[in-house]
């Protein structure tokens, strides 16, 4: 695992790999003042001895932890319990996220259109809504992805996570593309991806592009 790389002023982030596709896990740090974001954070010092350190020091002030998806709930858990004691911190995601945290004093469940503080707000994602919520976060003019959209070969790519009969039948077209539309409209330039590289400028017109290219298919499953 690496330790936090600052991309801007505002936003560190940080890796891990692993076996299998996407190879790449990222976690998000994002700054304003005395509030602190995070999203789907891994927190391990595996391989990493000063990670924890350097997210002690990062993470000032009010903090939030947002999770995008219950699968992606990794160190929000560890993460609460670390800081609870000295600092206001709360974990925002899915209602699944609860059954991946050995406590859930710290969660505060959100669904779509949910607003928990500090600019962020769970969107909508597919019909109806499945568990992964991406978050808008209008502060920092960015869009956080959990496993819907991810970057392959410098381009944003769709990952339906469907199966080839649903694929067959128009379930992507008819009930995940409508909802991933809304949101190139938006006012971002950022787009946070927790699989590959994220989009640093211009995030609305590339979300655009991915959702007119090609969809990404994990190919064991095709």
């Amino acid at each position: 695992m690496s330790e936090p790389e600052q991309l801007a002023e505002d936003l560190w982030t940080w890796t891990e790999r692993r076996q299998g596709l996407p190879a790449t896990m990222r976690s998000y740090l994002l700054a304003d003042g005395d509030e602190t974001v995070l999203v789907d954070p891994l927190a391990t010092s595996a391989g990493s001895p000063g990670l924890l350190e350097a997210l002690d020091e990062l993470a000032g002030g009010r903090v939030r932890i947002l999770v995008t998806t219950p699968l992606h709930t990794r160190g929000a858990g560890a993460l609460w319990a670390r800081w609870r004691r000295d600092r206001e911190v709360t974990v925002h995601g899915h209602r699944g996220v609860a059954s991946r945290l050995d406590d859930t004093g710290g969660l505060a469940t959100a669904g779509p259109g949910d607003e928990p503080g500090g600019g962020a707000a769970a969107l909508a994602l597919g019909r109806p809504p499945r568990p992964e919520q991406p978050w808008h976060l209008r502060r920092h003019r960015a869009l956080a992805f959990g496993d819907t959209v991810l970057e392959v070969d410098g381009e944003l790519r769709v990952w339906p996570r469907l199966r080839p009969d649903a694929l067959a039948r128009g379930t992507y077209e008819e009930r995940l593309l409508p909802t991933l539309h809304p949101m190139a409209d938006l006012a971002v330039d950022r787009i946070l991806v927790t699989h590959g590289n994220p989009v640093l400028a211009d995030g609305a017109a590339e979300l655009r592009r991915a959702c007119e290219r090609p969809i990404w298919k994990r190919a064991e499953l095709y």
